[in-house]
């Protein structure tokens, strides 16, 4: 885990061998994150997530996705989304990135642009 500091807003990063499997690993990391390095975000890779986490019928995203919004905390997942192909998803990730809470983007530089504009 990193921290990284844009315009003065500290945002995390996890590292990609750091694995998120349920809804209390990531509110572990935030509550730390956010109260001892006063961060206002955090990056995290694809690969860190479960798998299950991009399946929305097992509703792992759902749950962990409400943590952030819940402690306004913003969230960008890092990686490429292409190769899946359920339209939920699709749909899922396009909404995510039009708001200004949840990003999914290609790479850190997009993603640190996204969390602190």
């Amino acid at each position: 885990m990193n921290i990284k500091t844009i315009r003065n807003q500290n945002i995390v990063i996890l590292n990609k061998d750091e694995k998120i499997s349920t809804a209390q690993d990531i509110l572990d990391i935030m509550a730390s994150s956010q109260y001892q390095c006063n961060c206002i975000g955090m990056i995290l890779y694809k690969e860190s997530l479960d798998e299950s986490f991009f399946d929305l019928k097992t509703g792992l995203a759902g749950e962990i996705l409400q943590k952030f919004s819940n402690y306004r905390f913003k969230l960008a997942i890092i990686g490429d989304f292409s190769d899946y192909t359920s339209k939920s998803l699709r749909d899922f990730i396009y909404e995510c990135n039009k708001g200004n809470q949840i990003y999914f983007k290609n790479g850190l530089d997009s993603a640190l642009s996204a969390l602190v504009p």
